[in-house]
C-alpha cells in the first residue's frame, strides 16, 4: 500500500498537467502562410483543387494555417468568363507566429490569363 500512493499521486500530477496543457495549447502551436495571389486580368475565381474551396477572387489574401513550420504543395485553379482556366501550384510554408507576420511575409503569386 505504501508504494502505490506515490504512484497515484504521480499518476494524478501528469494527467493534472497534461490537461492544463491541452487547454493552454501548449505543444501544439500553430503557425501560418500567406498567399497574395493575383491574376491578369484581375476578379478571377480562385479554387483550391485539393478540397473544391472557393479561395475568393483576385485579388486573394489566402491564410493558411497548420502545425509549425510544415509546408503544404497547393495547387489552384483560376477561372473568369471570357478567358481559359488557369492551374498553377506553388508551396505554402507555415513558419510565421502570427497573422500580421504571415501577411507581411506574404508569397506572391501572379498568373496571366489568356482569352478564349
Amino acid at each position: 500500500m505504501q508504494n502505490t500512493l506515490p504512484m497515484l499521486k504521480l499518476r494524478v500530477f501528469l494527467f493534472s498537467l497534461l490537461f492544463i496543457m491541452s487547454l493552454t495549447g501548449c505543444g501544439m502551436s500553430s503557425k501560418y502562410g500567406v498567399a497574395k495571389i493575383n491574376s491578369t486580368p484581375s476578379g478571377a475565381e480562385v479554387i483550391n483543387l485539393k478540397d473544391n474551396s472557393h479561395l475568393g477572387k483576385t485579388p486573394a489574401q489566402v491564410l493558411f494555417t497548420g502545425e509549425a513550420d510544415t509546408s503544404e504543395f497547393v495547387t489552384i485553379q483560376l477561372r473568369k468568363l471570357g478567358y481559359r482556366d488557369r492551374i498553377t501550384t506553388f508551396w505554402i510554408n507555415r513558419r510565421h507566429s502570427t497573422v500580421l507576420e504571415a501577411e507581411e511575409g506574404a508569397i506572391d503569386i501572379h498568373v496571366e490569363l489568356e482569352k478564349n
